[in-house]
């Protein structure tokens, strides 16, 4: 199942305006026919904190459906599947409360984003729960990768899970390739 950039529809009049930010039929006309059984909030206060690159491994590989309500991000998925012709390239997509975008990441990439803006709030759909024994990441700043984030003045703000996490090229992946390569994401798809 491919990447998948998306543009819920918003309706508004003078008083501002409402969105439905996940209908099962629609989303699955776009691509993304998941089952979600679980949301997740995270906050970060500082400009260019950067989270990820994060996955689970199976048995709890996740994927996820994310949005930003508060501020704004860039977020990307990296494609982490065992001989996929894509195999470590990324696709990033700017998420914010203004424009309402989602990036949909299937099982077998990673993720992560980097806060443009202060007291950024990320709300996103995963597919399974939590499993701490099937956590795990790859280096946000591995070359092999060669995402250009863009980082303030300062640098990125980091936790001290993401800097220890290895590089890409010490990752023995779980993820299988589905033989759909990691495709550039063009134009949102209106949903």
């Amino acid at each position: 199942m491919p990447v998948r950039y998306l543009k819920p529809r918003r309706f508004g009049d003078t008083r501002g305006w409402f969105s439905e930010t996940y209908v099962r039929d629609r989303w699955a006309a776009a691509g993304v026919d998941t089952s979600f059984i679980q949301d997740n909030h995270s906050f970060s206060a500082a400009p260019g904190t950067v989270r990820g690159i994060h996955f689970q491994r199976p048995p709890h590989a996740q994927a996820k459906l994310v949005r930003c309500t508060r501020g704004a991000v860039m977020d990307y998925a990296v494609d982490l599947r065992a001989g996929s012709p894509t195999f470590g390239r990324h696709v990033g997509a700017e998420l914010s409360a203004d424009n309402g975008h989602q990036l949909y990441i299937p099982v077998g990439f990673g993720h992560a984003f980097v806060t443009l803006t202060p007291d950024v709030e990320i709300v996103y759909k995963v597919s399974d729960v939590y499993a701490p024994d099937c956590d795990g990441g790859v280096r946000w700043d591995d070359p092999d990768i060669g995402i250009d984030w863009p980082l303030p003045p300062h640098g990125a703000t980091l936790s001290d899970k993401d800097a220890r996490l290895p590089r890409l090229r010490d990752f023995d992946s779980p993820f299988a390739y589905d033989g759909a390569p990691l495709e550039p994401l063009g134009e949102p798809i209106q949903v």
